[in-house]
């Protein structure tokens, strides 16, 4: 039987590391059983990835700048209305993005692409060989007991070749479903830009898969000038429903639209 309640993590973001090791367990088991989970969990979110080829839903995503004394200096925010077709390529309608306030330093076109991809999915599954899973034991959270692995690619990417970017950090698995209902990391490789630590939590929608439900940041990012920037994003996932909607796709450019586009008709 799926867990239905929607499972929420307390959300602690360090910018210093990926996760805290102390509610993990030591556990020995052996290589074999260690490769059979990764097999299972990255085979599951390929199923989940197919899944989601059939439903829509709405992603509210702001990303702001925060000043001395935690004043906010500056924001972005893009509500959208999301799908995916057959294929799994992502559609994106934006129904309301005001004026961004942030330089495009601050909000680049690989920040937005990370919106809907690396920040909330984490590990693309036909890539999945590519990476190297090291297991760190389990952590049991509510009433979940969860495999805990470090994520990251077997050989980091040149950036100057402009290669897809990766997942690196943190990953929890449901022991019982070895499904991904937690990731914690970032997009690398990283060339001028920086991209932030995001933490991820993944909620039972259909009572089958876990769907993101939301996707949290608050980190310092370094440039290679030496400036810091704080960053806090906030991002959530709502109303999934089965039903796919023709829509275009938006080209990604760091800044949106200054004015709100018609709310799209609900699919049938």
């Amino acid at each position: 039987m799926r867990k239905a309640a929607i499972f929420l993590f307390v959300l602690s973001l360090s910018v210093a590391a990926f996760g805290q090791n102390e509610g993990i367990t030591k556990k020995d088991i052996s290589p074999a059983e260690v490769d059979r989970i990764i097999k299972k969990f990255t085979k599951n979110e390929d199923l989940f990835r197919r899944a989601l080829t059939i439903y829509a839903f709405d992603r509210f995503a702001s990303i702001q700048t925060v000043g001395i004394g935690g004043n906010i200096t500056g924001g972005y925010r893009r509500d959208s209305f999301m799908t995916f077709n057959e294929a799994g390529e992502r559609f994106e309608r934006v129904v309301f993005a005001p004026l961004s306030t942030l330089t495009e330093m601050q909000v680049t076109a690989a920040d937005i692409e990370n919106l809907g991809g690396i920040n909330p999915y984490a590990i693309d599954p036909k890539v999945a060989d590519q990476y190297a899973f090291t297991f760190l034991g389990t952590e049991h959270i509510d009433d979940f007991n969860l495999y805990v692995f470090d994520v990251g690619p077997k050989v980091m990417p040149d950036f100057k070749k402009g290669v897809a970017k990766f997942f690196q950090g943190r990953i929890w698995i449901d022991v019982d479903d070895l499904m991904i209902v937690r990731t914690k990391g970032k997009a690398v490789p990283e060339g001028k830009e920086r991209f932030p630590i995001v933490e991820t939590t993944r909620g039972s929608v259909d009572n089958k898969y876990y769907f993101p439900i939301d996707s949290r940041s608050d980190d310092a990012l370094v440039f290679e000038s030496g400036q810091v920037v704080k960053t806090r994003m906030r991002v959530t996932y709502k109303n999934y429903r089965v039903g796919r909607s023709e829509v275009r796709i938006l080209d990604d450019v760091p800044d949106p639209v200054p004015s709100p586009s018609p709310t799209p008709k609900k699919p049938e």
